[in-house]
């Protein structure tokens, strides 16, 4: 897409928005406008004073919105659409369809758009897109005007200024535009080079017939306007002149070009895909998204994302440098020899396809900088994927009328943000323009999904727009917020409970309001419950209410404070049908396997009020094995999914799933189809978790996957072992509803999977609907899962510590009355735990209590020192095993002495079938 392209799941130059509408805001009218005598610029709001608006859904991959004065909102998709927001209606219209060059899935198109300063009297705006006459592809940035009837009109298209591209190389393209107070236009362009084949570093490869693998030819050309920032005066007429103090000032005649463009106001960039202007100094930033490289080499550093500030014109280095200057080295991609690195004060551009000057004004440095990994400098941008975007300055204007503009405290602050880490940031300055310090922005409750432009409104409200989740796709989630502020009275927040919600009639429901909330203190509520969604039938908070029809019903509350502030939520209740109940029983053991296969024997029991022949077609048991999980707590090992799975937990938790899909591609290809290529390649894992960590190209097209070098070995190889395992799920295993099952698949394999045992039955529905009337009640589902894992669990799979530290899978720093509890754990069969731990120099007492950490002893071990912490042994003791499951305390008791750091766990055994003579019995110690 014409989106910033840097990387495969991951960074790929993009776009943005937020979006964030929660159910509960309901219809809440804004508080008045609070009179303040003297704003507050040091207290830092509550987060819960903003409040995230959806104001147009399903869009398709939006690019750059403009506000008008009178608080329409204008915004463009890529492919060409674009739009209008009309704050009086509510509503989105399609204004004009530009018909641009929009290729594939993630080039050029509709990059750009904003407004005219003088927007108010002349109605003009600018659009930066890419059109394609004859064989010629070119960038070009156009004004149209548009009528008082809200219609573009498409005649009177003036064309400001193109460029040509190269259009086979995929992305880095810019696109923003802004303004400053003097009233000039700055454009922002992206190098136009392939980024591959020079892994993740400097793209300087001058190999005859490769002139698109050298951003020299662009970036760092002072005769070419891609991968810069430019600078131009538009006039009435639509020519332009240049402004005083641009990078390579020559008059104002736009034609003189020998060896420099005298438009460019900053070069060397790589792609600044969002640029603002300060609009009371002047000041240009921009979020530059930066290259792929993972690791520090011989070619140069790895890659850095950056936000640039330019006080004045300059050349902010690219491709000989990034972040704090950090220099690449010349390389001879032909020889692979690597040359002197090059010179930030006087850098010189020898590449054939230079048609501008050979030495370039010297490199400014980033004003913040930061790779895959933690930043040492900014360590709060946190890790991940990168695609920086520039955001606008905020000023506080005590003047204006308006109950939804950002506060004081936010004044003159810069808002930084990130496409693929999801984040804003406000960035503090001091009075001379340096960077001071930066804080996240609404880090709880923003839920950005991939911001692409931000804005200041008319009305001091933030506007944005997200792209969605998916990189190259129609999301879901794609659309158009407004982000407002409440210095006043805050709207209360609703939350409608209740219990027994599905039954037969008359049904008698308790309800419960009394957990809705004021962030104002003392304000007094007021409840309305409406239990058929129209009529108030109860003003308690707590009220209860019999349902005597037969139906579904949406029941409403409404919370309101003493300003008159409301909002609402909903419990909806069936009556009618009553849900079946599903059990797995065995008696073996419910929470363990051993190290051999072991029969598993079981019964699935179905019962339903509403259903007197229980249907053995609806009844569907499943036998699933999961073979590895996270070492991570296990919800007290009740509940388990193929969530579960560690690669595919790393995925979720991880940037792949911007540029990737399961079954269908976006940037990057789908996951199916990397299985499928690698099916019979038994290098695949090997060879595929280093290309995850340390980024690459070229086997899917054009675009690289960027590199994830805060990936462990480890964790990178699960991630693929779990993408090679989707072209061999096993067909469904469905089990008989009882038997016995062997279980095998775990019998020679790292004791890291888990058994799941799933039976599920869907009832008939309502067989009492409303006389003369169809059913209306939905069928209703039950599950049951019986899951069993290991009998060795590690130290890290404790659910609960107390005065315990982990330390990878291991426990530690372990003193007396320490401990860490297993939740649900079975014991039946079991009649000794082996302990694998470590103690330098202090022997002691394990003591194993069900349910508390005073509760029944049911096991004690005495346990001596092993003379070193990297010793390990093993110790044995008995324990008596009770009835059903129960949480197990297991505490470590030494109350004389020193008696700290007492004990190292790397593992407990539950085993069957020791005798007395292998274990100890459990005794009491005192503590």
């Amino acid at each position: 897409m014409s989106l910033p392209v840097t990387a495969s799941s991951l960074l790929l130059s993009l776009l943005v928005s937020a979006g964030l509408l929660t159910s509960r805001l309901a219809t809440t009218p804004r508080s008045p406008e609070t009179t303040v005598s003297a704003p507050d610029t040091l207290t830092r709001p509550e987060e819960n004073r903003f409040t995230k608006t959806v104001l147009s859904n399903d869009l398709n991959e939006p690019m750059e919105l403009a506000v008008a004065p009178d608080g329409r909102v204008f915004f463009v998709e890529r492919a060409g659409k674009f739009y209008l927001y009309d704050p009086t209606q509510k509503k989105t219209r399609l204004l004009h369809d530009f018909p641009v060059k929009a290729v594939d899935k993630y080039l050029n198109g509709m990059l750009g758009m904003t407004i005219d300063p003088n927007f108010k009297d002349n109605h003009f705006l600018y659009f930066f897109y890419t059109v394609q006459p004859g064989n010629q592809t070119l960038q070009r940035i156009a004004r149209y005007k548009i009528a008082d009837d809200n219609t573009l009109d498409v005649a009177s298209e003036k064309t400001i200024i193109e460029f040509p591209i190269d259009l086979e190389v995929s992305a880095h393209t810019g696109g923003s535009m802004a303004w400053d107070k003097q009233g000039n236009l700055y454009i922002s362009t992206g190098d136009n080079t392939v980024p591959f084949d020079s892994q993740g570093h400097a793209p300087i490869d001058t190999r005859p017939g490769r002139p698109t693998f050298d951003a020299q030819r662009s970036a760092g050309n002072t005769n070419d306007l891609r991968g810069k920032i430019l600078r131009i005066r538009v006039h009435p007429d639509g020519s332009y002149t240049i402004p005083e103090g641009n990078l390579f000032p020559k008059g104002t005649d736009p034609s003189d070009r020998t060896h420099t463009r005298p438009e460019i106001y900053v070069m060397g960039c790589r792609n600044p895909y969002r640029i603002s202007v300060d609009p009371a100094t002047s000041i240009l930033y921009w979020g530059e998204i930066g290259p792929d490289g993972g690791t520090d080499s011989p070619q140069g550093p790895r890659g850095y994302d950056e936000f640039n500030q330019a006080r004045k014109a300059g050349n902010y280095g690219w491709p000989y440098f990034v972040g704090d200057n950090k220099p690449y080295a010349q390389y001879d991609f032909a020889t692979k020899a690597i040359g002197p690195l090059f010179d930030s004060l006087a850098p010189v551009n020898n590449s054939p396809g230079n048609t501008g000057a050979k030495t370039l004004p010297p490199a400014q440095r980033a004003m913040i900088w930061y790779p895959y990994n933690v930043s040492t400098e900014f360590p709060q941008l946190g890790e991940g994927g990168r695609c920086a975007m520039g955001g606008p300055v905020y000023h506080f204007d005590q003047a204006l009328t308006s109950n939804t503009k950002m506060p004081a405290y936010y004044d003159k602050a810069l808002f930084v943000y990130d496409w693929m880490r999801n984040w804003v940031f406000a960035v503090r300055l001091d009075d001379k323009q340096n960077y001071v310090s930066m804080e996240p922005f609404m880090p709880k409750t923003g839920d950005f999904r991939r911001p692409v432009d931000l804005e200041v409104g008319p009305d001091g409200s933030f506007y944005m727009l997200e792209y969605g989740s998916v990189y190259g796709i129609d999301n879901d989630d794609a659309r158009l917020v407004r982000i407002d502020f409440n210095g006043g009275n805050r709207a209360p927040v609703a939350k409608a409970q209740a219990v027994d919600t599905i039954g037969l009639a008359p049904l008698t429901v308790a309800f419960t309001g009394d957990k809705s909330l004021d962030y104002d203190k003392g304000d007094q509520l007021r409840y309305e419950w409406r239990f058929d969604g129209k009529t108030i039938g109860a003003t308690d908070a707590n009220p209860s209410y019999t349902f005597r029809k037969n139906g579904i019903y949406k029941t409403v509350l409404t919370v309101t404070d003493k300003a008159g502030m409301r909002s609402v939520d909903t419990v909806t209740v069936r009556v009618g049908n009553t849900a079946p109940q599903v059990a797995i029983r065995t008696a073996a053991n419910s929470t363990f396997f051993g190290t051999e296969s072991t029969p598993l024997p079981y019964t699935v029991t179905v019962s339903d009020k509403e259903d007197k022949a229980i249907d053995p077609k609806r009844v569907k048991v499943v036998l699933n094995y999961i073979p590895k999980v996270s070492s991570e707590p296990q919800m007290g090992h009740q509940q388990l999914t193929a969530t579960y799975s560690l690669g595919k937990s790393l995925i979720a938790g991880s940037d792949c799933k911007a540029c990737h899909q399961v079954n269908a591609p976006s940037v990057g290809p789908a996951f199916m189809e990397v299985a499928k290529r690698y099916r019979d390649d038994k290098t695949a894992p090997a060879k595929l978790a280093n290309k995850v960590i340390i980024g690459g190209g070229g086997v899917w097209g054009e675009h690289s996957m960027s590199a994830h070098p805060q990936l462990s070995r480890e964790e990178a190889s699960e991630m693929v072992n779990y993408i090679l395992s989707l072209t061999n799920l096993p067909v469904e295993n469905r089990v008989a509803p009882r038997g016995k099952l062997a279980l095998t698949d775990h019998v020679g394999k790292a004791q890291t999977g888990r058994y799941v045992l799933t039976a599920t039955y869907t009832d008939k529905g309502s067989l009492l609907p409303p006389a003369g009337k169809p059913r209306t009640q939905l069928a209703l589902t039950r599950t049951d899962a019986l899951v069993l894992r290991p009998n060795r669990v590690l130290g890290s799979e404790a659910d609960q510590l107390h005065n315990i530290t982990r330390q990878g899978k291991r426990l530690g720093q372990i003193h007396h009355q320490s401990y860490l509890v297993l939740k649900n754990i079975d014991l039946k069969g079991i009649n000794q735990l082996t302990y694998r731990y470590s103690s330098k120099d202090k022997a002691a007492t394990v003591e194993v209590h069900t349910d508390s950490p005073t509760g029944p002893l049911v096991s004690t071990l005495a346990y001596p020192a092993t003379g070193k912490w990297d010793t390990y042994q093993e110790r044995s003791a008995a324990i008596q095993a009770p009835a059903g499951k129960h949480d197990l305390y297991f505490v470590f008791v030494k109350p004389d002495g020193p008696n700290n750091d007492l004990f190292s766990l790397e593992s407990i055994r539950f085993d069957s079938g020791a005798t007395a003579a292998q274990a100890e019995k459990p005794k009491s110690v005192g503590r």
